[in-house]
């Protein structure tokens, strides 16, 4: 339960920064799954959140070779009918999201 609760405010500010802006994004959703469409923001969330806090770069490069080795290379849907996911399309404002979660984070821990 606690590990839940470490991810719930990410997974907040991934739906409201970056599936607000998916094109694929279901009318309801987010979440997009229970709608029939399998999201792999949603389904790797914990992982793509790992990937952001371990990669530490000014440029996407890290960060989308870290997708592809570390989430795309174990994914279900790999070269199946919903790939690429909005992960390949949307990465930079996943990116962005997680650091604004860590900056909140570092700040509280601040002060």
């Amino acid at each position: 339960m606690a590990a839940e609760n470490e991810y719930d405010e990410f997974l907040v500010e991934l739906r409201e920064s970056v599936c607000s802006r998916c094109v694929e994004r279901q009318p309801g959703g987010p979440p997009c799954a229970p709608l029939g469409r399998v999201c792999g923001i949603e389904q790797h969330f914990p992982q793509l959140v790992e990937l952001c806090q371990s990669t530490e770069s000014v440029q996407m490069e890290p960060y989308a070779q870290k997708l592809h080795d570390q989430i795309c290379a174990d994914c279900d849907n790999l070269d199946g009918p919903t790939c690429p996911c909005p992960l390949r399309y949307l990465l930079q404002l996943a990116v962005e999201a997680v650091e604004r979660v860590q900056r909140r984070r570092n700040a509280q821990t601040v002060g």
